[in-house]
């Protein structure tokens, strides 16, 4: 009986060792995960506003940079020269990045149970501005950060970026409900110097359009603007004097790409 005693009590001790030990990595995972997304919204933070003032701060002296399409950059200084000449040397040109929701992924690196780095990766949109022009969805690419942990302070030392193609459009519009009496006053064939025939139709409760054979519905944003979510393409009903539909102007990524005149 004694010997059980002195046993229970020392396996309890045990199991409360190693779920403190547990406990004390979890906790450290999620400092340095807390402070490496920090730093990394602070990061894009600075590109999308063409802030690269403070940009060696994010890179230890020996980083290297690698791009499926611009090739390799190495150290520190050459970092930020090669982003201030590419994301400011034009006042009229912009890139602005966003993170694909869901993509983001971290993994902490350690050694013998110490952290010292870790690995940042996920996929990011890149939307362009021209000046006179509307914002437009350029392309996608996918990301991998090495970070390390340099006298205390994290810091990126590896960069690749590559995988870069073409965005799937993801449309942000919202779509608002209007009568069928409204929606009748859009029907009929319209015609442009590019489109020889586009037939606009009402069919439970939406309008649709067809070109060349295809059906494609068209989604209200307001009384007069209209959206399709597949693609970034718009329709603008201009209206005459007397308040009745005569043109139709399309615009696809925000620039006009057809004038069409209501026929019939």
């Amino acid at each position: 009986m004694k010997r059980e005693y002195y046993i229970l009590p020392m396996t309890a001790l045990l199991f409360l060792f190693i779920f403190s030990g547990t406990a004390k990595a979890q906790d450290a995972e999620e400092r340095a995960t807390k402070i490496i997304l920090q730093k990394d919204s602070l990061f894009w933070l600075g590109y999308n506003k063409c802030d690269t003032s403070n940009y060696n701060q994010f890179f230890t002296e020996d980083v290297e940079f690698y791009h499926d399409k611009g090739g390799t950059t190495i150290g520190v200084k050459n970092m930020a020269l090669t982003l201030q000449k590419n994301l400011c040397s034009n006042s009229d040109f912009r890139i602005r990045r966003e993170e694909v929701k869901g993509t983001r992924k971290i993994y902490m690196l350690h050694d013998s149970n110490v952290i010292y780095g870790a690995i940042l990766s996920g996929e990011h949109n890149f939307y362009v501005w021209e000046k006179g022009k509307t914002e437009r969805l350029d392309g996608l690419a996918s990301y991998t950060h090495l970070w390390l942990l340099k006298e205390g302070v994290w810091k990126m030392a590896r960069i690749l970026s590559y995988d870069h193609g073409p965005a799937s459009y993801l449309n942000k519009r919202k779509e608002m409900k209007i009568s069928e009496n409204l929606l009748s006053q859009f029907v009929g064939e319209y015609k442009g110097t590019q489109t020889a025939k586009l037939i606009i139709q009402k069919e439970n409760n939406s309008l649709t359009f067809s070109d060349n054979n295809k059906k494609s519905i068209l989604y209200p944003e307001d009384q007069n603007h209209f959206f399709m979510k597949e693609r970034d393409i718009t329709f603008e009903f201009m209206k005459n004097g007397k308040n009745k539909v005569e043109k139709l102007i399309v615009r696809e990524k925000g620039e006009i790409v057809e004038e069409l005149t209501l026929q019939k």
